[in-house]
């Protein structure tokens, strides 16, 4: 297992700067978004059409001994407004066909969340059974929406060697182990998950015990951290809508890792992942709004590599 970077957080630093930095932090491998959500502007889509920017891109990665763990695309392809969800859906599309030519094999999105019915305006993501319309929403939504896209989608990413994984995220369709396992029952195995530990703090999952849920089926890490204010926390819940930078009031916020939970606890999420099958990446997120992007990168990265070996766990010599 290694420790990576999504290079979001440092947009505004060039490619250049970029892997400068991330050497000195002794990380060799980062994960890098391609549009959507995340803006980032180290990895251009239309690389597909430019074979020498393609080539040149890839070499600068490999002069300086990185490797990319993932590209990304996080959007909303269910969205219900339909040249809303195309534009997200071009871009997930041309970032798997963009994977393969570099040979990342995986391509991080959400599920996407759509409306309660085709002239809906908006998302409208479902989060209890009563009253029963909203049952009937739901099963709209997967029968119509969800079930059509994502096994279209995940057979247009296997026949191109590449594995989607899916990042849960609380506002989607796919927000929990029970939502993830459901969407690879049906779409197939060339789904997974984007595994975020923070997201499940945030539902009052936990994490460690969440692994042996999902199983094989973790395809990538992010490794970001989320802390709870018992003292806000029972007045609202932790489905708490207050803005990220009202820190103070908020039920819980993200940290770096390592601001939410100590080090044994990341001790024991690491080796129950090694335990579970993924010996891949953590690629460090930083969303933490008491820190700065460097200071919060930094920090993570240390914590991390003190715990990470990059070597190969071994079998003791009587096994």
């Amino acid at each position: 297992m290694k420790v990576g970077v999504f290079t979001a957080l440092l947009a505004d630093f060039s490619l250049d700067k970029v892997l400068e930095k991330l050497k000195k932090l002794n990380i060799a491998t980062v994960e890098i978004g391609t549009g959507n959500y995340p803006g980032d502007p180290h990895c251009k889509l239309s690389m597909l059409n430019d074979r020498q920017a393609l080539k040149d891109f890839k070499q600068k990665l490999a002069d300086n001994g990185f490797s990319i763990s993932a590209l990304s695309c996080h959007g909303n392809p269910l969205h219900p407004n339909p040249a809303v969800a195309k534009a997200y859906q071009e871009i997930s599309k041309k970032t798997v066909l963009l994977a393969e030519k570099l040979g990342v094999p995986v391509v991080i999105d959400f599920s996407g969340c759509p409306g309660d019915s085709d002239k809906a305006k908006y998302p409208n993501w479902v989060t209890c059974p009563w009253p029963p319309e909203y049952l009937d929403v739901l099963a709209w939504q997967w029968d119509k929406k969800v079930i059509p896209y994502w096994t279209r989608h995940a057979k247009f990413a296997e026949n191109h060697g590449v594995k989607i994984a899916i990042e849960m995220h609380p506002g989607f369709v796919v927000y929990s182990p029970e939502t993830m396992l459901r969407l690879r029952s049906i779409a197939g195995k060339a789904i997974g998950c984007n595994y975020d530990p923070s997201h499940m703090f945030w539902q009052a999952i936990d994490p460690i015990k969440a692994i042996r849920v999902l199983g094989d089926s973790i395809f990538h890490v992010h490794a970001k951290d989320t802390q709870i204010y018992e003292s806000n926390l029972p007045k609202t819940g932790v489905l708490d809508t207050k803005k990220y930078t009202d820190e103070r009031n908020r039920a819980w916020i993200f940290r770096a890792c390592g601001y939410g939970h100590a080090y044994g606890w990341w001790t024991e999420f690491i080796s129950t992942l090694r335990m579970f099958g993924y010996d891949y990446v953590l690629s460090i997120e930083h969303e933490d709004t008491l820190m700065s992007p460097d200071e919060g990168l930094t920090k993570a990265a240390s914590f991390l590599n003190s715990i990470v070996i990059r070597d190969q766990p071994t079998a003791p010599w009587w096994v």
